[in-house]
């Protein structure tokens, strides 16, 4: 390789290294690693994966929907395709304990009939650096079936570069929609769901509208504007899509229990009532008692008292009366 050739390679991979890769998903390494690739409707002629490293795409595995599936090395016992139960058209790469080897950019290029060529790409970022904790600035409920429109103004005076939206759950960021503001171009989605929104240079007011929104829709979305000196100013809000069935449990649950507490507040006054009847009823059967014992008493006393004891035959006895008894002592003769 001569001089220039290999300048102009150095140049390509400084290139390479010194762009930011453009991710659809971000997902948390976690050792049960999954990563989903949800294609528009269409039929599937076949499916690759590929790491994204420095400088070149690293095939993983490719599956076609008549001859199979195949995974390169050193991938072998390392991963599989997994069909997704939340769609037909949901292909899913997973990982057997995933490590921090697999930290990184992955591609998901699909062939598809009558389209063409889809490509997602997902970024897996350690555990300890996803960050989800962001403060909530307003809360919607909604029905299923209902048209949901989030729409945000930008606070800040200066020229802002990007604005984003995104859907924040515990495990992943998906970003629904990217729009350049000093060119007006909007970056391609690659959520599972239709959005629509406005994207034109210059704009201070973002919107974002899911049609027919289901329960899966609730969650966490975050709009945020940013500037090529790097503030940004983010608005996040919270969308709860009820369901009927759900509502009605909440009011049979809330019916049952004002009742339950009902008959506990009853049932607590009926055993008041009768501990208060039953220490009356002690009570009177004592003093009842107390009064029957103070009257034989006092019979008693009277009778003992003063006893007078007169011979039926009119012969003279002794009388004994109530009285201390003192000895008589004989008289002394003269």
């Amino acid at each position: 390789m001569d001089y220039f050739t290999f300048l102009v390679a150095l140049l390509h991979v400084h290139k390479a290294l010194g762009e930011e890769i453009f991710w659809n998903t971000r997902v948390k390494l976690a050792e049960t690693l999954t990563l989903e690739c949800q294609y528009p409707l269409g039929t599937l002629v076949q499916m690759e994966w590929f790491k994204i490293n420095a400088t070149e795409k690293e095939s993983i595995a490719i599956f076609h929907p008549t001859f199979g599936s195949e995974i390169r090395e050193p991938y072998v016992d390392r991963v599989y395709f997994l069909k997704s139960t939340s769609g037909p058209n949901d292909m899913m790469l997973a990982f057997h304990n995933a490590s921090e080897a697999d930290v990184g950019f992955y591609s998901c290029l699909l062939e598809i009939f009558p389209y063409g060529s889809w490509e997602k790409v997902i970024q897996v970022v350690p555990s300890d650096s996803f960050e989800i904790a962001v403060p909530l600035n307003s809360h919607v409920v909604s029905e299923p079936g209902e048209n949901i429109t989030f729409m945000y103004e930008l606070q800040m005076k200066g020229p802002m570069q990007q604005v984003t939206w995104e859907k924040v759950q515990s495990h992943q960021i998906d970003l629904l929609i990217s729009c350049n503001l000093s060119q007006g171009k909007s970056s391609p989605s690659r959520f599972r769901r239709q959005i629509l929104s406005n994207c034109s240079q210059g704009m201070r007011r973002s919107f974002i509208l899911m049609p027919l929104v289901v329960a899966s829709d609730s969650g966490l979305y975050r709009c945020c504007f940013k500037a090529s000196t790097g503030e940004n100013e983010t608005f996040v809000v919270r969308l709860t899509v009820t369901d009927g069935k759900t509502d009605n449990q909440y009011v049979l649950w809330m019916v049952v229990g004002a009742v339950l507490s009902l008959l506990f507040v009853i049932l607590i006054a009926a055993v008041i009532v009768i501990l208060y009847n039953r220490k009356r009823r002690r009570q009177k059967s004592f003093q009842g008692k107390e009064s029957q014992a103070t009257q034989n008493k006092a019979s008693n006393n009277y009778r003992s008292s003063f006893s007078i004891s007169q011979p039926s035959d009119g012969a003279g006895e002794d009388i004994y009366v109530n009285y201390p008894t003192f000895s008589r002592r004989p008289k002394t003769r003269a």
